[in-house]
């Protein structure tokens, strides 16, 4: 154990000697600090630009292009009866027929426009005869009771239609 101190003691003496005899532990100095400032230059440029990423993905823009992300619009009329029932329900605060009713949606396919975690909330439109909650259900961004920024999906998220009125 006695060797390895020594060892160290003799490798740093030996840097030192070198160093100074050369002029370079000058150079080394400089080497880390322009090294360092590189780094939080660099580390600064990357958060603001994640910064600025997340920004825009909680910022929604005045007038989404719901085109362009390939969902329809479909008018409140044009809706069957118990997607209006539910909206219904909605717009009242319940009380709801399903227990996961309220739930939070999480998007995870990206159908929807990119919000935070928990903006969305996912409701059953009831099937007609079916034995489960079906296929079929509304989702609503924003506050609870907003109705003004819902989305119905006849086929299990799969797809997406605006709900406009």
């Amino acid at each position: 154990m006695a060797r390895m101190g020594l060892r160290k003691k003799v490798a740093r003496t030996v840097r030192n000697v070198v160093a100074e005899s050369t002029g370079l532990s000058h150079c080394f100095g400089s080497i880390r600090r322009v090294a360092a400032v590189t780094a939080l230059a660099a580390l600064a440029t990357v958060a603001s630009a994640g910064f600025e990423q997340a920004q825009a993905r909680s910022t929604p823009s005045a007038q989404p292009d719901y085109a362009a992300a390939g969902i329809g619009t479909v008018a409140t009329a044009q809706l069957p009866p118990e997607a209006v029932n539910t909206l219904g329900l909605i717009a009242a605060g319940g009380p709801y027929p399903y227990e996961k009713d309220g739930v939070v949606f999480g998007n995870y396919e990206r159908m929807l426009p990119s919000h935070r975690r928990g903006y969305y909330h996912e409701y059953t439109v009831p099937t007609p005869h079916a034995r489960n909650r079906g296929a079929r259900r509304i989702v609503c961004g924003g506050p609870l009771r907003r109705t003004d920024n819902c989305y119905y999906s006849d086929d299990h998220y799969a797809s997406f239609k605006r709900i406009v009125e």
